[in-house]
Protein backbone atom coordinates (compact mmCIF):
# COMPACT_ATOMS: atom_id res chain seq x y z
CA UNK A 1 0.00 0.00 0.00
CA UNK A 2 2.91 2.39 0.36
CA UNK A 3 2.86 5.03 -1.83
CA UNK A 4 -0.45 4.89 -3.14
CA UNK A 5 -2.65 7.79 -3.18
CA UNK A 6 -6.18 7.14 -1.47
CA UNK A 7 -8.58 9.14 -3.79
CA UNK A 8 -11.56 9.54 -1.08
CA UNK A 9 -15.31 10.66 -3.13
CA UNK A 10 -16.16 14.26 -3.75
CA UNK A 11 -18.28 15.79 -0.70
CA UNK A 12 -21.39 16.09 -1.84
CA UNK A 13 -24.12 18.38 -0.26
CA UNK A 14 -26.95 15.98 0.93
CA UNK A 15 -29.37 18.72 2.17
CA UNK A 16 -31.01 19.35 -0.61
CA UNK A 17 -30.10 16.51 -2.92
CA UNK A 18 -33.70 14.40 -4.21
CA UNK A 19 -32.11 11.56 -3.20
CA UNK A 20 -32.24 12.32 0.49
CA UNK A 21 -35.05 10.45 2.64
CA UNK A 22 -38.11 11.63 2.30
CA UNK A 23 -40.91 11.37 4.86
CA UNK A 24 -44.16 9.98 4.48
CA UNK A 25 -46.28 12.35 3.16
CA UNK A 26 -49.04 11.79 6.06
CA UNK A 27 -45.95 12.98 8.34
CA UNK A 28 -45.77 16.66 7.17
CA UNK A 29 -49.49 17.25 7.45
CA UNK A 30 -48.72 17.04 11.56
CA UNK A 31 -48.50 20.18 13.27
CA UNK A 32 -45.32 19.62 16.01
CA UNK A 33 -47.05 19.52 19.72
CA UNK A 34 -46.51 22.85 21.07
CA UNK A 35 -46.03 22.63 25.10
CA UNK A 36 -46.93 25.71 27.38
CA UNK A 37 -43.50 27.97 28.05
CA UNK A 38 -42.18 27.13 31.15
CA UNK A 39 -40.63 29.25 34.05
CA UNK A 40 -36.94 29.04 32.21
CA UNK A 41 -38.40 30.93 28.78
CA UNK A 42 -39.30 34.19 30.86
CA UNK A 43 -36.52 36.59 32.74
CA UNK A 44 -38.21 39.21 34.84
CA UNK A 45 -36.54 42.15 35.50
CA UNK A 46 -36.74 42.00 39.68
CA UNK A 47 -35.02 38.36 39.07
CA UNK A 48 -38.16 36.32 40.07
CA UNK A 49 -39.10 33.27 38.72
CA UNK A 50 -42.48 33.56 37.12
CA UNK A 51 -44.86 30.93 38.57
CA UNK A 52 -45.83 28.65 35.78
CA UNK A 53 -49.66 27.61 35.59
CA UNK A 54 -49.95 26.46 31.93
CA UNK A 55 -49.21 22.88 32.33
CA UNK A 56 -51.45 21.46 34.72
CA UNK A 57 -48.91 20.21 36.91
CA UNK A 58 -49.57 19.45 40.54
CA UNK A 59 -48.71 22.91 42.26
CA UNK A 60 -48.15 21.25 45.89
CA UNK A 61 -45.02 19.45 44.21
CA UNK A 62 -44.33 15.91 44.92
CA UNK A 63 -45.40 13.69 47.72
CA UNK A 64 -42.69 13.24 50.51
CA UNK A 65 -42.67 9.79 50.52
CA UNK A 66 -42.17 9.76 46.78
CA UNK A 67 -39.06 11.68 46.62
CA UNK A 68 -37.54 9.54 49.69
CA UNK A 69 -38.24 6.60 47.56
CA UNK A 70 -35.42 8.04 45.15
CA UNK A 71 -32.43 6.59 46.96
CA UNK A 72 -34.05 3.34 46.58
CA UNK A 73 -34.15 3.13 43.34
CA UNK A 74 -32.34 0.55 41.04
CA UNK A 75 -28.68 0.88 40.13
CA UNK A 76 -28.94 3.22 37.22
CA UNK A 77 -26.25 1.34 35.15
CA UNK A 78 -28.87 -1.43 35.07
CA UNK A 79 -32.04 -1.63 32.64
CA UNK A 80 -35.07 -1.31 34.67
CA UNK A 81 -37.82 -4.26 34.95
CA UNK A 82 -38.84 -4.37 31.63
CA UNK A 83 -42.65 -5.58 32.57
CA UNK A 84 -42.73 -2.73 35.85
CA UNK A 85 -43.64 -5.72 37.79
CA UNK A 86 -44.52 -4.28 41.15
CA UNK A 87 -45.41 -1.15 39.86
CA UNK A 88 -48.41 -3.29 38.09
CA UNK A 89 -49.28 -5.25 40.89
CA UNK A 90 -49.62 -2.11 43.43
CA UNK A 91 -51.91 -0.36 40.72
CA UNK A 92 -53.90 -3.35 40.49
CA UNK A 93 -54.40 -3.57 44.28
CA UNK A 94 -55.45 0.03 44.40
CA UNK A 95 -58.19 -0.41 41.46
CA UNK A 96 -59.27 -3.88 42.00
CA UNK A 97 -57.66 -4.89 38.21
CA UNK A 98 -55.73 -7.08 37.15
CA UNK A 99 -52.18 -6.48 36.95
CA UNK A 100 -51.75 -8.82 33.37
CA UNK A 101 -54.30 -6.50 31.89
CA UNK A 102 -52.37 -3.18 32.88
CA UNK A 103 -49.44 -2.00 30.31
CA UNK A 104 -47.40 0.73 31.40
CA UNK A 105 -46.65 3.65 29.05
CA UNK A 106 -43.71 6.97 28.96
CA UNK A 107 -46.76 8.83 30.54
CA UNK A 108 -49.82 8.14 28.89
CA UNK A 109 -49.17 10.07 25.74
CA UNK A 110 -47.02 6.74 25.00
CA UNK A 111 -50.23 4.49 25.24
CA UNK A 112 -52.75 7.10 23.10
CA UNK A 113 -50.40 7.10 20.56
CA UNK A 114 -50.04 3.36 20.68
CA UNK A 115 -53.74 2.85 20.78
CA UNK A 116 -53.91 4.33 17.39
CA UNK A 117 -50.87 2.15 16.05
CA UNK A 118 -52.54 -0.80 16.94
CA UNK A 119 -55.71 -0.55 15.24
CA UNK A 120 -55.49 1.91 12.55
CA UNK A 121 -53.70 3.32 9.93
CA UNK A 122 -53.88 3.98 6.00
CA UNK A 123 -57.58 4.60 5.00
CA UNK A 124 -59.26 4.31 8.67
CA UNK A 125 -60.66 6.52 11.23
CA UNK A 126 -59.90 8.22 14.51
CA UNK A 127 -62.87 10.41 15.96
CA UNK A 128 -62.06 12.84 18.83
CA UNK A 129 -64.69 15.99 19.92
CA UNK A 130 -63.41 19.19 18.71
CA UNK A 131 -61.02 21.14 21.51
CA UNK A 132 -59.68 17.82 22.53
CA UNK A 133 -56.14 17.05 23.78
CA UNK A 134 -53.96 17.65 20.59
CA UNK A 135 -52.06 14.86 20.76
CA UNK A 136 -55.11 12.72 19.46
CA UNK A 137 -54.90 14.32 15.91
CA UNK A 138 -50.98 13.04 16.05
CA UNK A 139 -51.43 10.01 16.73
CA UNK A 140 -54.03 9.70 14.31
CA UNK A 141 -51.82 11.34 11.34
CA UNK A 142 -48.62 9.78 12.27
CA UNK A 143 -50.34 5.72 10.90
CA UNK A 144 -51.46 8.20 8.05
CA UNK A 145 -55.28 7.40 9.81
CA UNK A 146 -57.70 10.43 8.98
CA UNK A 147 -58.59 12.27 12.05
CA UNK A 148 -62.58 13.01 12.34
CA UNK A 149 -63.47 16.11 14.43
CA UNK A 150 -66.88 15.57 16.08
CA UNK A 151 -68.93 18.95 17.10
CA UNK A 152 -68.73 19.59 20.47
CA UNK A 153 -71.73 20.93 22.75
CA UNK A 154 -70.57 24.10 24.65
CA UNK A 155 -67.07 22.85 24.52
CA UNK A 156 -67.27 19.43 26.06
CA UNK A 157 -67.95 15.92 24.27
CA UNK A 158 -71.17 15.28 22.92
CA UNK A 159 -71.96 11.52 22.22
CA UNK A 160 -74.49 12.25 19.57
CA UNK A 161 -72.37 13.87 17.69
CA UNK A 162 -69.36 11.52 18.11
CA UNK A 163 -71.74 8.84 17.37
CA UNK A 164 -72.77 10.59 14.04
CA UNK A 165 -69.16 10.61 12.83
CA UNK A 166 -68.68 6.73 12.79
CA UNK A 167 -68.49 4.98 9.58
CA UNK A 168 -67.57 1.81 8.76
CA UNK A 169 -63.63 3.02 8.27
CA UNK A 170 -63.89 4.09 12.18
CA UNK A 171 -61.14 1.91 14.09
CA UNK A 172 -60.94 4.41 17.36
CA UNK A 173 -62.59 6.80 19.39
CA UNK A 174 -61.09 9.06 22.25
CA UNK A 175 -62.68 11.21 25.08
CA UNK A 176 -60.53 12.31 27.41
CA UNK A 177 -62.52 12.39 30.65
CA UNK A 178 -62.23 15.00 32.04
CA UNK A 179 -61.59 16.77 28.27
CA UNK A 180 -58.08 19.07 28.49
CA UNK A 181 -58.28 21.53 27.76
CA UNK A 182 -61.93 22.37 28.60
CA UNK A 183 -62.29 20.68 31.92
CA UNK A 184 -65.50 19.08 30.71
CA UNK A 185 -66.51 15.79 32.09
CA UNK A 186 -68.97 13.03 30.93
CA UNK A 187 -70.92 10.95 33.29
CA UNK A 188 -71.16 7.35 33.98
CA UNK A 189 -74.02 7.33 31.73
CA UNK A 190 -73.48 9.19 28.89
CA UNK A 191 -70.28 7.36 28.38
CA UNK A 192 -71.84 3.72 28.49
CA UNK A 193 -73.88 5.05 26.14
CA UNK A 194 -71.32 6.29 23.79
CA UNK A 195 -69.90 2.79 24.40
CA UNK A 196 -73.13 0.97 23.71
CA UNK A 197 -73.32 3.10 20.38
CA UNK A 198 -70.05 2.31 18.79
CA UNK A 199 -69.43 -1.38 16.96
CA UNK A 200 -67.44 -4.10 18.74
CA UNK A 201 -64.87 -3.33 16.30
CA UNK A 202 -64.20 -0.28 17.16
CA UNK A 203 -61.61 0.66 19.99
CA UNK A 204 -63.06 3.39 22.43
CA UNK A 205 -60.35 5.20 25.08
CA UNK A 206 -60.95 6.79 27.67
CA UNK A 207 -57.69 9.12 28.66
CA UNK A 208 -58.20 9.83 32.02
CA UNK A 209 -55.40 11.91 32.68
CA UNK A 210 -57.12 13.77 35.28
CA UNK A 211 -58.83 10.97 36.84
CA UNK A 212 -57.84 11.41 40.34
CA UNK A 213 -59.56 14.85 40.71
CA UNK A 214 -62.73 13.90 39.97
CA UNK A 215 -64.45 13.08 42.96
CA UNK A 216 -65.02 9.36 43.31
CA UNK A 217 -68.40 9.61 43.77
CA UNK A 218 -68.75 10.56 40.27
CA UNK A 219 -66.91 8.15 38.65
CA UNK A 220 -67.45 7.94 35.21
CA UNK A 221 -67.34 3.57 34.94
CA UNK A 222 -64.35 3.06 32.12
CA UNK A 223 -62.28 1.28 34.50
CA UNK A 224 -65.54 -1.20 34.81
CA UNK A 225 -66.47 -0.76 30.92
CA UNK A 226 -62.78 -1.71 30.35
CA UNK A 227 -63.15 -4.51 32.82
CA UNK A 228 -66.16 -6.25 31.57
CA UNK A 229 -65.82 -5.44 27.39
CA UNK A 230 -63.26 -6.05 24.30
CA UNK A 231 -62.78 -2.74 22.73
CA UNK A 232 -62.57 -0.41 25.99
CA UNK A 233 -58.61 0.83 27.05
CA UNK A 234 -58.49 3.60 29.83
CA UNK A 235 -55.59 5.74 30.40
CA UNK A 236 -54.21 7.47 33.51
CA UNK A 237 -50.82 9.12 34.36
CA UNK A 238 -49.04 9.72 37.50
CA UNK A 239 -47.93 13.40 35.77
CA UNK A 240 -50.63 15.18 37.69
CA UNK A 241 -52.48 14.61 40.44
CA UNK A 242 -49.08 12.48 42.17
CA UNK A 243 -46.57 15.26 40.97
CA UNK A 244 -44.02 12.65 38.72
CA UNK A 245 -44.63 14.85 35.43
CA UNK A 246 -40.58 14.45 34.87
CA UNK A 247 -40.38 11.10 35.11
CA UNK A 248 -42.76 10.13 32.70
CA UNK A 249 -44.89 7.06 33.57
CA UNK A 250 -48.43 6.45 32.45
CA UNK A 251 -50.45 3.15 32.41
CA UNK A 252 -53.37 1.76 31.01
CA UNK A 253 -55.92 -1.12 31.34
CA UNK A 254 -58.46 -3.18 29.07
CA UNK A 255 -58.80 -6.55 28.29
CA UNK A 256 -55.67 -9.17 27.70
CA UNK A 257 -55.79 -8.57 23.64
CA UNK A 258 -55.41 -4.92 23.60
CA UNK A 259 -53.11 -5.46 26.24
CA UNK A 260 -50.93 -7.77 24.54
CA UNK A 261 -50.79 -5.13 21.07
CA UNK A 262 -49.72 -2.23 23.28
CA UNK A 263 -47.18 -4.59 24.97
CA UNK A 264 -46.05 -5.25 21.43
CA UNK A 265 -45.30 -2.07 20.43
CA UNK A 266 -44.09 -0.17 23.11
CA UNK A 267 -40.72 1.43 23.90
CA UNK A 268 -38.95 -1.74 26.01
CA UNK A 269 -37.76 -0.83 29.39
CA UNK A 270 -40.14 2.36 28.60
CA UNK A 271 -40.54 3.42 32.50
CA UNK A 272 -37.17 4.20 34.66
CA UNK A 273 -35.89 2.21 37.88
CA UNK A 274 -36.16 5.66 40.04
CA UNK A 275 -39.85 6.16 37.99
CA UNK A 276 -41.22 2.91 39.18
CA UNK A 277 -39.67 3.27 42.67
CA UNK A 278 -41.51 6.94 42.91
CA UNK A 279 -44.39 5.57 41.48
CA UNK A 280 -44.79 2.83 43.70
CA UNK A 281 -44.55 5.33 46.99
CA UNK A 282 -46.39 7.99 45.56
CA UNK A 283 -49.33 4.81 44.84
CA UNK A 284 -48.95 4.38 48.98
CA UNK A 285 -49.01 7.72 50.09
CA UNK A 286 -52.94 8.26 49.84
CA UNK A 287 -53.46 11.25 51.96
CA UNK A 288 -50.92 13.24 49.86
CA UNK A 289 -53.25 12.34 46.72
CA UNK A 290 -56.21 13.10 49.02
CA UNK A 291 -54.76 16.42 50.25
CA UNK A 292 -54.25 17.35 46.44
CA UNK A 293 -57.54 16.70 45.05
CA UNK A 294 -59.96 18.73 47.76
CA UNK A 295 -56.82 22.04 47.81
CA UNK A 296 -58.13 21.52 44.04
CA UNK A 297 -61.44 21.81 44.73
CA UNK A 298 -61.54 24.45 47.00
CA UNK A 299 -59.15 26.99 45.16
CA UNK A 300 -61.25 25.90 41.68
CA UNK A 301 -64.47 26.50 43.60
CA UNK A 302 -63.09 30.46 45.01
CA UNK A 303 -61.24 31.33 41.20
CA UNK A 304 -64.67 30.49 39.12
CA UNK A 305 -66.90 32.18 42.01
CA UNK A 306 -64.03 35.05 41.23
CA UNK A 307 -64.18 34.61 37.68
CA UNK A 308 -68.28 34.37 37.97
CA UNK A 309 -68.01 38.20 39.36
CA UNK A 310 -66.26 39.32 35.92
CA UNK A 311 -69.14 38.31 33.65
CA UNK A 312 -70.21 41.76 32.82
CA UNK A 313 -67.21 41.98 31.30
CA UNK A 314 -67.09 39.24 29.18
CA UNK A 315 -65.28 36.67 31.11
CA UNK A 316 -66.81 33.09 31.85
CA UNK A 317 -65.06 30.11 33.68
CA UNK A 318 -66.50 26.89 31.84
CA UNK A 319 -67.37 23.96 34.49
CA UNK A 320 -64.27 21.95 35.10
CA UNK A 321 -63.52 18.28 37.16
CA UNK A 322 -59.87 18.55 36.67
CA UNK A 323 -56.97 20.61 37.97
CA UNK A 324 -57.66 23.62 35.61
CA UNK A 325 -60.27 26.12 34.37
CA UNK A 326 -60.73 26.96 30.63
CA UNK A 327 -61.60 31.24 30.87
CA UNK A 328 -63.31 32.57 27.99
CA UNK A 329 -63.23 36.11 26.99
CA UNK A 330 -66.27 36.88 25.25
CA UNK A 331 -66.03 40.36 25.22
CA UNK A 332 -64.20 43.74 24.53
CA UNK A 333 -61.35 42.33 26.94
CA UNK A 334 -59.28 39.64 25.04
CA UNK A 335 -57.69 36.00 25.78
CA UNK A 336 -54.45 37.53 24.48
CA UNK A 337 -54.59 40.49 26.71
CA UNK A 338 -55.30 38.62 29.85
CA UNK A 339 -52.20 36.23 28.87
CA UNK A 340 -49.93 38.89 28.45
CA UNK A 341 -50.88 40.85 30.71
CA UNK A 342 -50.72 38.10 33.45
CA UNK A 343 -47.20 37.44 32.03
CA UNK A 344 -46.23 40.69 33.05
CA UNK A 345 -46.64 40.10 36.53
CA UNK A 346 -45.15 36.60 36.63
CA UNK A 347 -48.06 34.21 36.07
CA UNK A 348 -47.41 31.72 32.65
CA UNK A 349 -50.97 30.63 31.52
CA UNK A 350 -52.30 28.34 28.66
CA UNK A 351 -53.37 30.81 25.58
CA UNK A 352 -54.97 28.28 22.77
CA UNK A 353 -54.97 30.03 20.04
CA UNK A 354 -53.61 27.03 17.85
CA UNK A 355 -56.67 24.78 19.46
CA UNK A 356 -59.18 26.78 17.71
CA UNK A 357 -59.82 28.59 21.31
CA UNK A 358 -58.35 32.56 20.50
CA UNK A 359 -60.69 33.19 22.83
CA UNK A 360 -59.49 30.97 25.96
CA UNK A 361 -57.38 30.86 28.19
CA UNK A 362 -56.47 28.01 30.07
CA UNK A 363 -55.50 28.55 34.06
CA UNK A 364 -54.01 25.97 36.06
CA UNK A 365 -55.39 26.02 40.02
CA UNK A 366 -51.80 26.79 41.79
CA UNK A 367 -52.10 27.86 45.41
CA UNK A 368 -54.49 29.79 47.31
CA UNK A 369 -52.79 33.85 47.06
CA UNK A 370 -51.76 32.81 43.32
CA UNK A 371 -55.01 32.52 42.53
CA UNK A 372 -56.23 35.47 44.38
CA UNK A 373 -53.78 37.35 42.48
CA UNK A 374 -54.27 36.34 39.01
CA UNK A 375 -58.28 37.09 39.74
CA UNK A 376 -57.20 40.18 40.91
CA UNK A 377 -55.38 41.33 38.79
CA UNK A 378 -57.73 40.54 35.66
CA UNK A 379 -60.39 42.30 37.40
CA UNK A 380 -58.07 45.33 37.20
CA UNK A 381 -57.12 44.67 33.72
CA UNK A 382 -60.90 44.30 32.71
CA UNK A 383 -61.99 47.27 34.14
CA UNK A 384 -58.85 49.19 33.03
CA UNK A 385 -60.24 48.02 28.96
CA UNK A 386 -63.46 49.23 29.94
Amino acid sequence: MHGLAIRWPAMTDVRNSPEAPAPKPWITTIHTYVPGKSAGDIVHANGQAPVKLSANENPLGTSAKALASRNHAATPSLYPDPGSNALREAIGELHGLDPARIVMGTGSGELLNLAVQGYAGLGDEVIYVRHGFSVYEIAARRCAATPVVAPDADYGSDVDAMLAQVTDQTRVVFIANPNNPTGSFLSKDEVARLHAGLPSSVLLVVDQAYGEYVAPEDDDGALALAEAHPNVLVTRTFSKIYGLAGERIGWGTGAQGIVDTLNRIRAPFNVSGTGQAMALAALADEEFVEYSRDHNRRERDRFVAAIDMMGNHGLRALPSQANYVLVLFEGAFTAQAAYEGLMEIGYITRWLPGQGLPHGLRITIGEAADMDAIAAALRMMVEAAG
